[in-house]
């Protein structure tokens, strides 16, 4: 334990008061002591790159192409999206995918190209290998939007997961968008950016990274097309970006750059190309579209921590109404469960919330209530006592449930992971719905534990976080957001039909569902 550590442990108990204060102190010891034994310690290491060409396999909509220390898998799916990975890297399991992965286009055939490379032509674009790795996209009409180095990868001497490294060239006057949600705004200009949910636990500013919702996603825009590039992974990495800058008068353009490296987990990605609205089709193809959000949604909300009880509500309402401003959906923030404890309400102070609901709703206001994955580890709690009959908690690679602490104190998190805590924890929606709310505020998925020093999250690797694409495990904070709006959507199809706005309304029970999370739109 340095200095720092040991002032900010007697920060957070004078803080948070003793006993808040002593948790999360206890917390981020668990979690250090958790991570030096369940993470694997950097040692000596062998680099590695593809080297030549060997030889390839045709196959559907493209084929492998085998190096002397590495193979390269490149498919053209009917929709358009390319996917190559390394390493016999496939495009499943994954996550990421809406359904099963796009049948490839019969008529995208490896072929050989000029120096020893090869090439796939599809209807939207080429693909070219050169005999030494570096993948280049270009457009039907043959111009270069991106070209990926041949990548490298360290490999443990003593055996273990492998981290890598992607470099990527770009056009001179391409810019960067994506990769979630960053303070930096939408536009990315030079920078490392860290592909790992995180919540700061203040207020953030431009130079604040990363925030609770991080996406290796890269959309970018150049004059000749816009591609997007997908890193299907699931692991803790880094993006490091740069602008290119075209040469003024006869001076020569310099290329834009993207360097990419993440801590394990396969090299894989998808590729897709066009007019921005074609790419984003595609990608929306691939990943699955978001849900068409009720009307309400899309208008004026208040939210903010701090409900009180019923009258203060009402209070706020009429606010805004003797103002003549306009409101259509009021927040309450886990301060209106008993003792923090979700898909709970306090009685003291919401004394008659399905009332309260209907009244609103009369006016044209909605109520909307937050939900945080995290259960208070208490027997009698009614929620921890149903996981844990049906081990639905997250558990560590010694088969230990995780405990972490949020609002509730010491809590344990729903393996989302799994179809069946989808289904159980997507019922439980029903007893929102039987209160009166209209819409779910998903918070907390980074996922949060707090720590009185150190990163505000889990031990860096649960044991079932990805259990089920063994192919990829990997680090829970970047994966679990991907399954995590899932049952506040789809599980809540097996609750009861509520009313909804006469021009749209979300899946049967679920008229709107707002998350702050990673990943595609469920």
């Amino acid at each position: 334990m340095d200095g720092r550590d040991l002032v900010r442990s007697v920060k957070a108990v004078g803080s948070g008061g003793a006993a808040g204060g002593l948790r999360t102190v206890r917390a981020a010891w668990r979690r250090r002591r958790a991570d030096a034994s369940g993470l694997p310690r950097r040692g000596a290491e062998r680099a590695r790159v593809p080297g030549p060409v060997q030889g390839v396999v045709p196959g559907p909509g493209g084929g492998v192409i085998r190096f002397a220390r590495s193979e390269l898998r490149i498919t053209v799916a009917v929709n358009g999206a390319v996917f190559w990975g390394w390493d016999g890297a496939g495009p499943e399991p994954s996550y990421a995918l809406a359904g099963r992965c796009p049948e490839p286009d019969p008529r995208a055939v490896l072929e050989p190209d000029k120096d020893g490379g090869w090439q796939v032509v599809a209807e939207r674009g080429t693909v070219m290998v050169s005999r030494h790795g570096a993948v280049e996209v270009r457009t039907p009409g043959g111009v270069t939007l991106r070209r990926d180095l041949p990548p490298r990868w360290w490999e443990p001497a003593d055996g273990g997961a492998a981290h890598w490294m992607q470099r990527s060239e770009v056009a001179a006057d391409a810019r960067f968008f994506g990769l979630g949600g960053r303070a930096a705004g939408p536009r990315l200009r030079g920078g490392t950016y860290r592909l790992w949910n995180t919540d700061p636990g203040h207020a953030v500013g431009p130079g604040d990274d990363p925030l609770y919702l991080t996406m290796p996603v890269q959309l970018v825009v150049a004059d000749a097309a816009t591609h997007l590039v997908f890193h299907d992974t699931s692991w803790d990495g880094t993006v490091t970006l740069r602008e290119g800058e075209e040469g003024a008068g006869s001076g020569h353009d310099r290329a834009g750059t993207s360097e990419l490296r993440m801590d394990g987990g396969p090299l894989r990605c998808w590729v897709m190309m066009g007019t921005p609205a074609r790419v984003l089709h595609t990608w929306a193809s691939l990943t699955g579209a978001p849900a068409l959000p009720p009307a309400w949604a899309l208008g004026h909300h208040h939210a903010r921590r701090g409900s009180g009880s019923e009258q203060e509500v009402r209070g706020v309402v009429s606010g805004y109404q003797e103002r003549g401003l306009p409101l259509d959906a009021v927040h309450l923030d886990n301060d209106h469960y008993d003792a923090h404890q979700v898909f709970t309400v306090d009685r003291d102070r919401f004394p008659k919330l399905p009332v309260l609901a209907e009244e609103l709703r009369r006016d044209g206001i909605r109520l909307v209530s937050v939900v945080d994955p995290a259960v208070r580890a208490e027997p009698g709690n009614a929620v921890y006592d149903a996981g844990s009959a049906q081990d639905a908690f997250v558990r560590d690679a010694a088969g230990r449930v995780v405990e972490g602490v949020v609002w509730p104190g010491e809590s344990v998190y729903p393996d989302f992971t799994h179809a069946r805590v989808r289904k159980w924890w997507g019922g439980l929606y029903e007893e929102r719905l039987a209160q009166g709310f209209a819409g779910f505020w998903h918070d907390l998925n980074e996922p949060v534990s707090f720590t009185a020093f150190g990163e505000n999250t889990l031990p860096g690797r649960p044991g079932t976080f990805w259990r089920a694409a063994a192919a990829t495990t990997g680090r829970p904070t970047t994966c679990t957001p991907w399954a995590w709006p899932a049952p506040g959507t789809r599980g809540c199809g097996n609750c009861p039909p509520r009313r909804g706005p006469s021009s749209s309304r979300a899946p049967a029970g679920a008229e709107c569902s707002a998350t702050e999370g990673r990943g595609p739109a469920t």
